[in-house]
């Protein structure tokens, strides 16, 4: 059975946090100002570059979340 520690759902609310803001880097928008990088109007002008720094903390807590705030009994 797998034993949750303190302060996990709080990581695993922070993860989903991150992992939101990568994906709405890269929803198509006619209000934006420039093209991004990838060749289209996206919510971010940055995307692939945004995604990525939106995606790496993601990871980095999802992997600490799982390794060090839970156990198995």
């Amino acid at each position: 059975m797998k034993v949750r520690k303190k302060g996990y759902w709080f990581l695993f609310s922070l993860t989903l946090f991150f992992t939101l803001l990568a994906i709405s880097t890269i929803i198509p928008s006619e209000r934006a100002s420039k093209v991004c990088m990838i060749g289209y109007k996206a919510h971010c002008t940055f995307t692939p570059i945004s995604t990525i720094i939106c995606a790496i903390p993601a990871g980095l807590v999802c992997f600490v979340r799982k390794r060090f705030f839970v156990s198995y009994s």
